[in-house]
């Protein structure tokens, strides 16, 4: 599904007006989202699942066209665990 899509469905199922308030909704909730979780916080939405930052060890690895290895660098990035309900209706 797009974000047009899913702008669509959400004008629709939550009875707003314009697909420009159904958009404005869909931008605030993942500006939300993005927020709290650059200042390291967990989001957790019941019933769905939950989202957190998690950081990777710097580790060795192997260019696939040379085969040389190389280091690559620590980092973080975002983690997603389904929910109970989520898992259950899948």
């Amino acid at each position: 599904m797009t974000k047009a899509e899913l702008v669509k469905t959400l004008k629709e199922q939550a009875h707003l007006a314009t697909n420009a308030q159904a958009e404005a909704a869909y931008d605030e909730l993942f500006a939300i989202l993005a927020e709290t979780l650059k200042k390291g916080n967990a989001v957790a939405i019941t019933g769905f699942g939950g989202f957190k930052v998690v950081e990777r060890k710097a580790r060795k690895g192997r260019n696939p066209r040379t085969g040389k290895e190389i280091q690559i660098p620590a980092s973080k990035t975002v983690k997603f665990t389904p929910g109970k309900s989520l898992k259950e209706s899948l």
